[in-house]
């Protein structure tokens, strides 16, 4: 269905330094970067497992509140996601456990990034 998001950053470095650590647990990293001559000086750049899937662009008006769920093949990887996370910039919306109110096996944690977007994983296998 989808190909890719992305979302706008304020502080690219910030940013950047916030998503490397919390999504290499998951097995993600910055796959691309976009030179700033094909975008007007500002910093662009994909992240994924095998091609860019998201996209931080910087931004002088990032503007909060979107979501965006990140799939964990195992629970000890949404662990270590909040862990990195919170560790980075992150604040707590919801520290890792079960939500069977979702979904009996959904096991999820979520943080808001520095740019005050909601940020999942999310692991749907059993114990």
């Amino acid at each position: 269905m989808l190909d890719h998001v992305g979302i706008l950053v304020a502080d690219w470095n910030k940013a950047k330094a916030f998503y490397d650590a919390a999504l290499a647990p998951l097995g993600v990293t910055l796959l691309n970067q976009v030179p700033e001559e094909y975008t007007g000086g500002l910093k662009v750049g994909g992240y994924g497992r095998d091609k860019p899937d998201f996209w931080l662009t910087e931004s002088r008006e990032p503007g909060p509140g979107r979501h965006y769920a990140f799939s964990a093949k195992t629970r000890a990887e949404v662990d270590a996601f909040y862990a990195a996370a919170m560790a980075n910039g992150g604040r707590d919306n919801g520290g890792p456990g079960l939500r069977p109110d979702y979904h009996p096996n959904y096991y999820a944690a979520f943080v808001i990034d520095p740019d005050g977007n909601n940020v999942e994983a999310v692991c749907h296998a059993p114990g």
